[in-house]
């Protein structure tokens, strides 16, 4: 199903992009605050914004939106400061774990088809 990109389409992707900046903020933070369980919250958080996104624009195009924002997020915590530290530190397997999930969770909710995906026939009920 393709759709052309609307304005309500457009700012709802720019609302989703400021969504995934800072889910994906809280997220970083929450995974090293709260190791085991904050990984599995930032996880859930970032499942629900990308489902939530798919399902509000109908298309992969939400997930995309928050997906960016999301890792808009990373670089800018992962950037170093002028003082020469980082905002972020990386250096725990949490952090690798939460990348790598949250680019799972994106594709899966990028590529997965919902029922409202399916063609409708009018001569009978859908399948």
């Amino acid at each position: 199903m393709t759709t052309k990109p609307t304005v309500a389409r457009v700012a709802g992707a720019l609302a989703l992009l400021v969504l995934g900046v800072l889910t994906g903020a809280a997220g970083w933070l929450v995974v090293d605050l709260w190791f085991p369980g904050g990984l599995l919250l930032a996880l859930l958080a970032l499942f629900g914004l990308f489902l939530g996104g798919r399902i509000s624009l109908g298309t992969g195009f939400g997930v995309g939106g928050a997906a960016a924002g999301w890792f808009l997020s990373y670089v800018l915590l992962g950037a170093p400061r002028p003082e020469g530290d980082f905002i972020l530190s990386s250096s725990g397997i949490g952090m690798y774990v939460y990348l790598l999930g949250g680019t799972v969770l994106a594709v899966m909710c990028a590529t997965m088809r919902l029922p409202a995906d399916r063609p409708v026939s009018a001569s009978g009920p859908a399948k």
